[in-house]
């Protein structure tokens, strides 16, 4: 493997963009400790977090914050940097850098001023719950973190609902209760794998029925540390039981109102709203009867 060549000032940089691990410290490759260590400076989105990885590798490369709110300002103090002929390591506080963070606004930048990036390929999150999960890896739709607000959440759920492909889930643990809930209430009761913790000291696998997830971590005081959650796709055709009365069910028990269950029924099964509404009346008078 060629090492990290030495260059007159005049010639630029390069940006390498450097998986670390997601906890356990040996997860980390050679190839990556040899680019920390001889890399001009570490871009990083903590440097707290990066220091322990560094220390326990005896790196003592310099370190600068580049992270979500001083992006616009610190990434022009990086890509200054790279013109001057430094090379820059760009690393996330674990897994790959890009995924789910502003590390590919920095490439992006990189990219169009014509200086060289380079991927140093390692963990990520997204390719460790899924290959653990028990469900197909062959086509699979990474969906990142879900809004945080309700409302907002089960809309993008909805619109996710005939994907074919398994979808993995970033989740934080203070939502994951009212996700696996809106889950369950838009795609029915799915398959489901959670990793929470993954390589950690307290790493935990959860398999099952999105409703047996969320019965297991009801029972708990809190739910802690990083979540990752893999959901199977949608099947070739929709389950025989999917009907309206089914589905608005399902969400009028999750807590809509009845106006959004009719639209997210709409939605999902591809009919008129009136329909709906007009189903939804006659199940309701039944009920009543």
């Amino acid at each position: 493997m060629p090492r990290l060549m030495i260059r007159r000032m005049e010639t630029p940089g390069q940006l390498f963009v450097v998986a670390t691990p997601l906890g356990n410290l040996e997860d980390v490759t050679l190839r990556a400790l040899r680019v920390l260590k001889e890399a001009s400076l570490i871009a990083c989105e903590d440097t707290r977090r990066t220091a322990k990885l560094l220390r326990a590798h005896g790196i003592t490369t310099r370190t600068t914050s580049y992270f979500e709110h001083n992006e616009s300002w610190k990434g022009e103090h990086i890509l200054a940097q790279l013109r001057q002929g430094h090379d820059v390591a760009l690393v996330s506080d674990a897994g790959t850098p890009g995924i789910s963070d502003p590390g590919f606004r920095l490439v992006r930048e990189a990219r169009a001023a014509g200086l060289a990036v380079v991927p140093v390929p390692g963990a990520s999150a997204v390719v460790a719950a899924l290959s653990v999960s028990g469900l197909p890896t062959d086509r699979f739709l990474f969906v990142g973190f879900l809004p945080a607000k309700a409302s907002s959440r089960q809309k993008a759920l909805v619109a996710l609902v005939g994907v074919r492909e398994t979808l993995v889930v970033y989740e934080s643990p203070l939502r994951i209760l009212g996700t696996l809930a809106d889950l369950k209430a838009t795609f029915g009761d799915r398959e489901a794998f959670l990793g929470r913790e993954l390589t950690k000291l307290h790493e935990e696998h959860l398999r099952g029925p999105l409703s047996s997830l969320r019965a297991a971590l009801s029972t708990r005081e809190s739910v802690k540390g990083e979540v990752v959650l893999v959901v199977a796709g949608a099947g070739e055709t929709p389950p025989p039981e999917e009907s309206v009365e089914v589905l608005f069910g399902r969400l009028a028990e999750a807590g809509r109102t009845r106006r959004e269950a009719v639209k997210e029924v709409a939605q999902v099964l591809g009919l008129p709203a009136r329909e709906v509404y007009a189903r939804v009346l006659s199940l309701t008078g039944k009920s009543q009867s």
